[in-house]
């Protein structure tokens, strides 16, 4: 596959648009709300108290009602006992009303304080772990995938379930309740309006649903795969911004990101003008629900089977659940957004990682360094023909070897196997004896130091930047290892010294310095496996002699394993490897290697010489 069409699968794959089963991300959330049974219960209790108080208001109002219809007394008209009971019935409803309303705040309170302590319980919880699985996604999964666009899925679906929890606690579990109660009670009054209203509410819940997943939920799907990409976007311009001002290409950039907002403001639009379409017809229902339901009361009332008292209870009721059944459908439609926009979170946590740890992994007992690939056999994912067919290879502790071979021969991959970045299909990799399969792999990669040839660095201070390899160092450690790597005297010249902020990615640093603070982390490490990873490709005759003294002091004592395409580099090393194709072509010193007629190795180093 050719560098061009892998960006352009990565672009695709993130493009495409991610449909998670709407069960399943209901299911995910509700799963974390029986992780907090204390705080849901919390939440609930007040839902439940709340709801009751709405459902009970209509039949102390239309009680009320026939108390006053009855109640007969003029001027020259004597109260008796009927009338004072009526009075007193009327001020016991009277009170009962506004008992019902606090009883109603109360709830409502108690609700939105538990909620709010279980959502963000909740929403850190899904961040913490969320955070955790990418870190440990495949090697090629963060290769193919926008890191804006990561940051982007997480932060949206974590604010998604705010939004779910809301509606679906706060919204639809009192309407879901007060439409059941409610069709109760009348059902009790009167069974044909029972009948008619639990009918329609079926149906108008039928309605919503329908118009939600059929109607909205694609096109809301498609919005959120461009607000996806419209992240990425940006975030690859800004990322690379030294290059597109190096190039003038400002300009450029702004088009390519315009066309991604278009694309995305049309599927956002085309969402928004569904989701009012889909309002307008469930508003639309709920007005028939109404006429109906009145009509049906008044004709109750003129064949003598209802009286003031019920039309009164009638009318608060239609009322009250015409406002719950258009919310309802609001609802429906704001859940379906919510479930559209953790549809791309779930996926990260329905997806395992591609190199898992033991379950039950073994203490890792790494002293030495000695290497063994036994028998590897290796394809990378997605691949039919296999990189290493039988590779068997021991690497002595305390030995400096050097990787050397053209670009894809199998070097890299060497030791990414090493880091366990991939597992392999065949064989074992052993170090001192023990399989790296059979232990978790933050103790493996924290034995093993690795100098790549672009050191990536934290937007954070030098002496973190340094620290990361052992974060307990002191900074008297911390100065002694820049000192090992020729990283001190530059330090010490800055204003702010080691609390110097290096930038994203470490970009106020030149390369040869960045590449000095790699060399002093690896100091800081110590560990007995060292990795340089074409440490000095890119310096300048200054820097890299600089570089090159401190990997000296660095390989002492050390099992060294150094990738090289600079084959001046490496002459002095023990051992050179020379790969071709995935297989080990040539093994021996330089002087060795360069007497051989025909050898890849003497070829290579005989156009290097002539370059030179």
């Amino acid at each position: 596959m050719s560098e061009h069409s892998s960006v352009l699968s990565a672009q695709q794959r993130e493009g495409r648009k991610i449909a998670i089963p709407f069960t399943d991300v209901v299911g995910f959330v509700v799963r974390r709300w029986f992780d907090h049974p204390s705080l849901l219960a919390k939440t609930l209790a007040g839902v439940f108290m709340a709801t009751l108080a709405d459902i009970a208001t209509p039949v102390l109002a239309g009680r009320l009602v026939t108390d006053i219809s009855q109640h007969t007394a003029g001027p020259g008209v004597t109260v008796d006992k009927a009338l004072l009971a009526l009075r007193d019935d009327a001020t016991l409803m009277v009170t009962g009303l506004i008992v019902l309303g606090l009883v109603g705040l109360f709830g409502r309170r108690s609700s939105y304080i538990g909620i709010s302590h279980l959502t963000l319980a909740i929403m850190q919880r899904i961040a913490d772990t969320a955070f955790a699985r990418v870190q440990r996604f495949s090697t090629d999964w963060h290769a193919n995938t926008f890191a804006g666009s990561t940051v982007r899925r997480l932060t949206r679906g974590i604010w998604a379930i705010d939004t779910l929890d809301d509606t679906l606690l706060l919204l639809i579990v009192p309407e879901v309740l007060v439409l059941l109660g409610t069709t109760v009670v009348l059902a009790l009054r009167s069974p044909l309006m029972g009948a008619a209203l639990g009918v329609f509410v079926v149906l108008f819940t039928w309605l919503s649903i329908m118009l939600t997943l059929r109607y909205v939920a694609p096109t809301a799907r498609a919005a959120n795969a461009w607000d996806t990409k419209m992240g990425a976007a940006m975030a690859d311009a800004v990322t690379c911004n030294a290059v597109v001002r190096a190039f003038g290409a400002e300009a450029r950039e702004e088009k390519r990101l315009h066309r991604v907002i278009r694309g995305w403001r049309g599927r956002t639009l085309r969402t928004w003008i569904r989701g009012t379409n889909s309002a307008n017809l469930q508003a639309l229902a709920s007005l028939g629900m109404r006429m109906l339901m009145i009509g049906l009361a008044v004709w109750l009332w003129w064949q003598g089977k209802a009286g003031p008292g019920d039309i009164a209870y009638v009318l608060t009721m239609v009322f009250l659940i015409q406002g719950y059944l258009r919310d309802l459908g609001q609802q429906v439609s704001q859940v379906q957004r919510s479930v559209n926009e953790m549809e791309e979170l779930v996926a990260v946590f329905q997806r395992e990682p591609a190199v898992a740890d033991p379950v039950t992994p073994e203490t890792l007992r790494i002293e030495d360094g000695e290497i063994h690939f036994e028998h590897v056999r290796f394809c990378y994912p997605g691949q039919k023909k296999p990189l290493y067919h039988d590779l068997d290879l021991t690497i002595k502790a305390g030995s400096r070897v050097a990787l050397v071979g053209p670009s894809g021969s199998g070097k890299t991959t060497l030791t990414k196997l090493l880091q366990r970045l991939y597992d392999v299909t065949g064989g074992r990799v052993l170090v001192d004896g023990q399989n790296i399969a059979h232990v978790r792999q933050s103790d493996l990669r924290a034995r093993i130091a690795i100098v790549p040839q672009e050191p990536i660095l934290f937007h954070r201070t030098l002496a973190e930047n340094i620290a990361y390899a052992r974060p307990s160092a002191s900074r008297e450690e911390i100065e002694q290892a820049a000192a090992q790597a020729n990283a001190a005297a530059f330090i010490e010249r800055l204003p702010d010294g080691y609390d110097t902020m290096v930038g994203e990615r470490g970009v106020k640093l030149s390369g040869g310095e960045r590449q000095r603070v790699a060399i002093a982390r690896a100091f800081l490490a110590d560990a007995p496996i060292l990795v340089f990873d074409e440490a000095t490709s890119s310096l300048d005759s200054e820097s890299e002699a600089q570089v090159q003294d401190a990997m000296r002091r660095l390989m002492q004592d050390r099992t060294v394993i150094v990738i090289a395409h600079r084959l001046s580099t490496v002459v002095e090393l023990d051992r050179l490897l020379v790969f071709s194709q995935g297989e080990l072509r040539e093994d021996g010193t330089h002087a060795e290697l360069v007497a051989q007629d025909g050898g890849i190795y003497r070829r290579l180093y005989e156009l290097q010489s002539l370059e030179g």
